[in-house]
């Protein structure tokens, strides 16, 4: 399928180059495997991984001061997002908009793997419980 969304004429590059990070060790334990936060390779977002093996739990309650974009890609989670409860599974993703409080938990009997989303360069949190 060919796309052709914009004019490639009508952007400018804004002088950065291309940069990489490490977000995570892949061979790290535990559920919080690492972040990178965008500003350390000029990005507009900050990108965490997440992942658990044992079913109810996750995240506490917390809020940003930014949008917050989860990406399912492996098993399943109940998102809890203000009034909301959205269940997702693996290559779905879920919406937590700014300021709105959020969590998340295991509801597979195997592993839940996220890429979170922060958008943001820098990583802000308020837990709430």
């Amino acid at each position: 399928m060919s796309r052709r969304d914009f004019d490639p004429e009508t952007v400018r590059a804004d002088g950065r180059v291309a940069a990489k990070g490490v977000v995570f060790d892949a061979g790290a334990g535990g559920p919080w495997r690492g972040f990178l936060a965008g500003e350390v390779i000029g990005g507009e977002v900050t990108v965490l991984a997440y992942g658990n093996d044992t079913p109810g739990e996750g995240p506490r309650l917390h809020v940003h001061p930014y949008d917050e974009t989860f990406v399912v890609v492996e098993g399943r989670a109940r998102f809890f997002v203000g009034d909301e409860v959205i269940e997702a599974g693996a290559g779905e993703a879920v919406l937590g908009p700014a300021g709105v409080p959020h969590r998340f938990e295991n509801i597979g009997q195997d592993r839940l793997q996220t890429i979170d989303i922060h958008h943001s360069p820098r990583w802000i949190q308020t837990d709430l419980d």
